[in-house]
């Protein structure tokens, strides 16, 4: 599992309706791991080769450093099936990769935040489920 800070360019990024953040902390998703998370934003990157990238972010104010590693895969592989791909519906076609970050508050996008903890991965949309994309 790849950890760290989301160091992308923004450019070409379309953000997608997603709930307002007063309303979206309103809308809490009890992880696996016991954690509760809401989403601050979907991003849908367009163009370039293959398949789109949809970016789905959320927040769990809770995140603490020491979280384990199935702890917290469980948790990005729950956000990406149970909320992720039903909230981008018919936009999630086979091949379609799903990028779930989980962070400790929210961030802006492509802007290095070194004071939030912040873990992702990518899945690739199968046979209408995230399937994890080892890199």
């Amino acid at each position: 599992m790849k950890t760290g800070f989301c160091t992308a360019i923004a450019a070409g990024l379309i953000a997608t309706a997603a709930p307002a953040q007063d309303e979206a902390k309103e809308e809490r998703l009890v992880l696996p791991s016991g954690l509760e998370a809401y989403l601050q934003e979907v991003l849908r990157q367009e163009g370039g080769e293959g398949a789109p990238i949809v970016r789905a972010r959320y927040v769990a104010e809770a995140l603490e450093a020491g979280a384990t590693l199935d702890e917290v895969s469980a948790d990005l592989e729950y956000l990406c099936n149970a909320d992720a791909l039903p909230r981008i519906g018919e936009a999630a076609g086979e091949g379609v990769r799903i990028i779930v970050s989980l962070g400790d508050r929210p961030s802006d996008f492509g802007v290095p935040s070194p004071d939030v903890r912040q873990v992702f991965e990518a899945f690739t949309v199968e046979s209408g489920l995230c399937i994890w994309e080892a890199f």
